[in-house]
């Protein structure tokens, strides 16, 4: 079973206060959660490369231990880095939920299919292989929110695996800045929530 991944979005958005910080891949997802979660613009950190989303949403949970960090991550994305799950394993953060996109593609090359595609290859088993003990694969939306739920309340790293479908939400609007601009949005909007700065202002010649 599938369901649709901008419908689940729009679930777990309507869950996150504003002060969570949200990490997530490249592709569709990117203009998927730009609108879904409208509220959550400044506070997500936009278009990661393969292997490192929930990489960096690790280090930003280990940096920042007191707020809740969520990570947006893709099939694709973490069979490039299942390391990352080893690492989860071991240090257990306690702020750190994790929803893993499943559509068993590479959307953003034009879907050639994943090693989930064959219906081997399971994620949430192999998260808790490494000792991510709460790690689950949700197969209707009913189960994604319900995950979403507890899992945003745990004081564990969780896991849920979204088995969503391979359709792009149509006629959404396109998310405008680019990944420099991203970057930048999102640390101001770090530094005022924590009240701190990270990057000071450009130097001129």
């Amino acid at each position: 079973m599938s369901y649709s991944r901008f419908e689940a979005m729009q679930l777990l958005g309507a869950r996150l206060s504003d002060d969570a910080l949200v990490i997530l891949s490249l592709g569709g997802s990117v203009d998927e959660w730009y609108n879904a979660a409208p509220h959550m613009r400044e506070a997500s950190l936009f278009q990661q490369q393969l292997g490192c989303v929930t990489g960096e949403a690790f280090g930003l949970a280990v940096g920042l231990p007191h707020r809740r960090i969520v990570s947006l991550d893709t099939d694709g994305g973490l069979l490039f880095n299942l390391g990352i799950l080893a690492t989860l394993g071991n240090e257990q953060p306690q702020n750190l939920f994790v929803v893993v996109w499943d559509n068993e593609q590479y959307q953003s090359i034009g879907g050639p299919a994943t090693h989930t595609a064959k219906g081997n290859v399971d994620l949430a088993a192999i998260a808790r292989g490494a000792g991510v003990r709460n790690a689950y694969t949700a197969t209707t939306l009913e189960e994604f929110d319900g995950h979403c739920e507890v899992g945003l309340a745990s004081d564990v790293p969780y896991i849920v695996v979204a088995k969503t479908d391979g359709i792009l939400q149509p006629g959404i609007k396109r998310k405008h800045s680019d990944g420099r601009e991203d970057k930048y949005i999102f640390v101001r909007h770090v530094e005022e929530l924590e009240g701190i700065t990270i990057m000071g202002p450009s130097e001129h010649n």
